[in-house]
């Protein structure tokens, strides 16, 4: 399946798994750990517009100095960060 922001340059491609060794790895890929990043330059509306199609997010959106970011998980149990990168001033 292959999926792309509304006017987005990107398309990110989603395979199946392929067999018992591969399905016993969903949402295991990255060992736990955030292995996905959705950069953001509007947090709170892509985060709201989420929210409404029924994402899960693990817990609330946070402060980094980094930027703001709320990890959720897709359909497979992959964890992924939803990020605003803080703006240089």
């Amino acid at each position: 399946m292959l999926i792309a922001p509304p006017g987005g340059g990107t398309r990110l491609l989603l395979a199946r798994a392929d067999g018992p060794a591969q399905q016993a790895a969903i949402g295991n890929q990255t060992g736990g750990r955030v292995g996905f990043f959705l950069e953001t330059d509007d947090f709170a509306r892509d985060h709201e517009a989420m929210l409404r199609a029924g994402v899960t997010f693990e817990e609330a959106p946070r402060d980094e100095p980094y930027g703001r970011v709320a990890v959720w998980r897709d359909p497979f149990g992959n964890r992924w960060d939803l990020l605003q990168f803080a703006r240089d001033t």
